[in-house]
């Protein structure tokens, strides 16, 4: 094994560690609870219990698979076509190792397929090689209208079904190191491409075999991470922290003295934890949250729009991190939190440049 595979591997591996101790707390978990004990201290009240934090599962694959009726060209037919380069194609698809094939190995075969369905009949057509009355070209325009309606099925079904792609969603009870955001460029280069794909199959247009090609090596990439599962955890458990130091924090507001001629000491040493324990290490890290996530979701929603409207068993999924539902109240939550602080600070005279 050459020393590149197998530093490949053993990244493989220790990922796969890191995510199975997902029950120990790492720094960025460890970083709310310090940033929250510490305002607890300087208001002198006891510290609320650390949030609760759930997640809405993955539906079961069972509840998410789309049928699709298996529909082959013959051999027979299918050698009639090796002027247009299809013989080779079906007749690997129609082997033993072709009936075994994984979900993307499946709409690489059926993407191309309608190509070349599409390059036999323009061929014919045009060249007069056959008679457009004959039984083959109805077989070919028949057969490539039944596949183009079957192509929304095949990319649901990979990207809900197959290993590599599902996995991606899957949510995992561990949120990302501050700094460290590992599957966000592989995950937003795969889903770059499978949504010009979804784009071309609802508008009918041909996919470039450059694209076909390339869902391969996406899923060769992905498949060490479950980054769109750790995104959400991520930003569900940073909102729950901000909400419930927000609470901690608002809940004593009144005990904030400030103003001439009264001790702001307690204004003081809250701004010191603020600019020590929030400003350096955690907002950078909520800011990194959003942009990653805004720049992902316009492909998110245009390669599950698919399937349109969601299915019922993937809509409470959808709606909640997909559609953004949970990027608007992570929103909301550090919104709140900054505008505490904000007319604290305004109440108390304290510049944020001091």
């Amino acid at each position: 094994m050459s020393k590149s595979i197998l530093q490949y591997h053993m990244l493989g591996l220790f990922f796969s560690i890191a995510l199975l101790t997902g029950c120990e707390r790492n720094s960025t978990d460890v970083a709310f609870q310090r940033y929250h004990d510490r305002l607890a201290s300087v208001l002198d009240v006891d510290t609320k219990p650390p949030p609760t934090t759930s997640m809405i599962p993955f539906p079961d694959v069972r509840d998410l698979t789309l049928p699709n009726p298996d529909i082959r060209i013959s051999l027979l037919n299918a050698y009639e076509l090796r002027k247009c380069d299809l013989f080779h194609l079906i007749a690997e698809r129609n082997s033993i190792l072709g009936k075994v094939q994984d979900k993307t190995h499946q709409l690489q075969y059926e993407l191309l397929l309608i190509n070349g369905l599409n390059r036999c009949i323009a061929i014919f057509d045009n060249q007069s090689i056959l008679d457009k009355n004959s039984t083959l070209h109805s077989e070919l325009v028949l057969l490539e209208a039944q596949k183009q309606q079957q192509l929304p099925h095949h990319l649901w079904n990979m990207l809900v079904s197959g290993k590599e792609w599902r996995q991606q969603f899957s949510p995992v009870s561990v949120t990302f190191e501050f700094n460290h955001f590992p599957g966000f460029v592989e995950n937003q280069e795969a889903f770059r491409n499978i949504a010009g794909i979804t784009t071309n199959i609802l508008t009918k247009m041909p996919t470039s075999k450059q694209s076909i090609d390339a869902l391969l090596y996406h899923q060769e990439q992905i498949h060490l991470f479950r980054y769109y599962g750790q995104l959400f955890y991520s930003m569900t458990r940073a909102r729950d922290w901000l909400l419930t130091t927000t609470a901690l924090l608002e809940a004593q507001e009144n005990t904030i003295s400030c103003g001439l001629s009264r001790n702001q000491q307690k204004a003081t040493y809250l701004r010191n934890v603020f600019f020590k324990f929030f400003a350096e290490p955690i907002q950078p890290y909520l800011a990194e949250l959003d942009s990653q996530y805004q720049q992902l979701q316009p492909d998110l929603i245009t390669a599950f729009s698919i399937i349109s409207p969601p299915l019922g068993a993937f809509s409470p999924y959808h709606r909640t991190y997909i559609e953004g539902q949970l990027h608007a109240s992570f929103r909301a939550a550090t919104l709140k939190h900054v505008k505490f602080w904000q007319r604290t600070f305004k109440r108390c005279g304290i510049k944020l440049g001091n």
